[in-house]
């Protein structure tokens, strides 16, 4: 809490919200004043809220967390505290770890989740190195849930008609927008990197930094929700929605995968010769084995199996192949030292 409280102080912090990153993805928790927050009082909140669908539903099935609702302490980890850069007064953001009672971890959390994968990894020497991709929709605002929707309106008064594939005029569209978004992810220290116009109409790909995939899962769920306020703030919707026009492609988030030597930082997918290990090629054997029962993960909704389809860049196999976006895996061009 040392870290915490000296970072309130030097930005004259008046409130927080403690958040935790639910099952979907999306910010629960509560907004406490400084003074409660400083008291080292724990954020309680009911261990329900993980399993929390996006629409407001519960899953028929009390194992998940008890039959009697019960709370879960949440204790927020100093490592994650950012300003929230679109707040009209000085307000932080901290994300919060997960325990019962007993000090426990409660198991369903998804950055617990994440970490027992990372302590299997640990366990042999080996670190993991991921690289997100997230592509999106930016939409006009639509107030009407039955009604389809529609690009917003650029610069230059008209909506996107076309399809304008890494167009940079398409993206000047909407320069304003970005110039807002980059700088709320530079003050959060997001790291984001490339931008680019995918296929659909409006639709955008922002890519980060290759790093740890704890920090960049955290990054990932602040940077969605910085997307969505940002365009609120420039009169549109942004959504990640799988397939959110019926016609238009797909959005999905594609991560970059390796592996190093937790000890020495080496490529394990490369050998000595320069060519591809047998780790690299179990490790595709594995995605191959078990995608297909990750599939409630990687597609978790009714939305998610309309954007599968052969002819939407979006396969429908385990295959893999070098350079070939046909397949379900597919390994980049790159530097034997960069193999992934």
């Amino acid at each position: 809490m040392h870290d915490i409280d000296e970072f309130l102080r030097k930005h004259h912090i008046t409130e927080i919200e403690a958040i935790i990153p639910d099952m979907a993805g999306i910010a629960r928790g509560k907004i406490i004043p400084r003074s409660k927050f400083e008291s080292g009082e724990s954020m309680r909140l009911p261990q329900a809220v993980m399993i929390q669908t996006v629409t407001g539903d519960y899953p028929d099935d009390g194992s998940l967390t008890g039959v009697t609702d019960p709370d879960m302490v949440c204790v927020p980890d100093s490592s994650t505290i950012r300003i929230i850069p679109w707040a009209v007064d000085p307000t932080a953001q901290v994300i919060h770890d997960c325990v019962h009672f007993d000090g426990t971890p409660v198991e369903i959390s998804p950055r617990r989740v994440l970490r027992r994968v990372l302590e299997l990894y640990e366990a042999r020497g080996w670190k993991p190195v991921v690289a997100p991709e997230l592509e999106f929709y930016l939409v006009d605002m639509n107030k009407d849930p039955d009604l389809p929707l529609a690009p917003p309106i650029g610069r230059t008064g008209r909506p996107e008609t076309g399809r304008q594939a890494y167009s940079i005029e398409a993206v000047n569209e909407f320069d304003p927008l970005f110039e807002d978004i980059y700088e709320y992810c530079d003050i959060q220290g997001l790291e984001v990197d490339t931008l680019i116009h995918e296929v659909g109409a409006a639709q955008m790909e922002i890519n980060f930094l290759h790093g740890d995939p704890l920090n960049l899962a955290d990054r990932v769920f602040l940077f969605k929700r910085t997307v969505r306020e940002a365009a609120l703030r420039h009169h549109m919707y942004a959504t990640f929605m799988a397939k959110p026009m019926e016609n238009e492609p797909g959005s999905a988030m594609h991560v970059h995968q390796s592996l190093v030597s937790a000890e020495t930082g080496q490529n394990l997918f490369t050998g000595a010769d320069g060519q591809a290990t047998d780790l690299f090629h179990g490790y595709i054997a594995g995605l191959q084995k078990y995608t297909p029962a990750l599939m409630p993960i990687f597609a978790p909704y009714i939305n998610s199996y309309r954007r599968l389809s052969r002819f939407m860049a979006a396969p429908i196999n385990v295959a893999w192949g070098y350079d070939n976006r046909t397949v379900g895996f597919r390994v980049p061009h790159s530097s034997p030292a960069a193999r992934r």
